[in-house]
């Protein structure tokens, strides 16, 4: 039995019409900075991926208008620099909050209580993955590797890392985001807006005084072997073991406290029978 072309779900309708340009002096602006970008390399095209952080950073995610720009600017096709446009993550496809809030729930964060976390936050901010809270503050999203294991489980705020966290630790990082608190991460520059850090990630200088000194190095465990390759013996640390279910209490951290996954298991671990995390979302839930 034929089905017509609606029933299939199939639009006979007019096509999309082009992005509109944005307006004149954005464009001007913009095209001043395209102009350093592209001057970094010897081929032009090689600058997509700047530009297209460099879009982002004026409307907060990648819009027809800002794919239209990078192909006019790079004489590409709109195709082609939709092509990578949607195949990066980092570029945002619509509106989202002031801070990008991932969750990795790859295996070892997973384990460790990245489920956990982020099943937590999705009841506490009343969101899906992906999805962004009314007040436009915050958007959640689960993530894959963050090549942060060693400070499993690890959230990340616009690319900052936030380590060795737990469900309790992880509210009160977006509640204080959502009430415009000054927030610090583990390691790294303090925090700055998504637009801010998409204009950081184009290449250009981050002006706020005193954060390109704070920016930092890798933590005291991402360097633990550094240090035995060049025979510096490691401090002796004693681990105790997980304690029975007769001997389990429940402990509330402080928000001062900042708990290590280092020092022990922690309660909030996926593996514990009596701490179920359960999957996180699928794509798009």
């Amino acid at each position: 039995m034929n089905t017509s072309s609606s029933e299939r779900g199939v639009s006979l309708g007019m096509p999309e019409l082009p992005a509109p340009a944005f307006p004149d002096d954005v464009r001007a602006r913009l095209e001043t900075d395209a102009r350093e970008i592209i001057a970094r390399y010897p081929d032009s095209r090689s600058a997509l991926l700047p530009m297209l952080h460099l879009v982002q950073s004026e409307e907060g995610h990648v819009t027809r208008t800002g794919m239209r720009f990078c192909a006019d600017v790079l004489k590409l096709t709109t195709a082609e620099v939709t092509a990578v446009a949607t195949f990066y993550t980092m570029y945002r496809r619509k509106p989202s909050g002031d801070y990008q809030v991932g969750v990795c729930t790859n295996t070892l964060c997973a384990v460790m209580g990245g489920d956990a976390i982020f099943e937590s936050l999705q009841e506490h901010l009343g969101v899906g993955n992906g999805e962004t809270t009314d007040d436009g503050s915050v958007t959640l999203e689960h993530i894959e590797c963050n090549a942060a294991c060693d400070f499993a489980p690890v959230v990340m705020v616009n690319w900052e890392f936030f380590d060795n966290q737990t469900p309790a630790s992880a509210r009160r990082l977006v509640d204080d985001l959502r009430a415009g608190r000054d927030v610090e991460p583990t390691r790294g520059a303090r925090l700055c807006t998504f637009k801010e850090t998409a204009r950081i990630l184009a290449g250009f200088p981050d002006e706020r005084p005193g954060a390109v000194a704070e920016s930092g190095s890798a933590g005291p465990a991402s360097l633990v072997g550094l240090h035995l390759s060049r025979g510096e013996a490691a401090p002796a640390r004693v681990v105790h073991p997980r304690p029975g279910p007769q001997d389990r209490t429940t402990h509330e951290p402080s928000p001062a406290e900042h708990l290590s996954s280092h020092d022990a298991p922690q309660e909030t671990s996926a593996s514990d029978p009596s701490h179920p995390a359960g999957p996180a979302a699928e794509e798009g839930e």
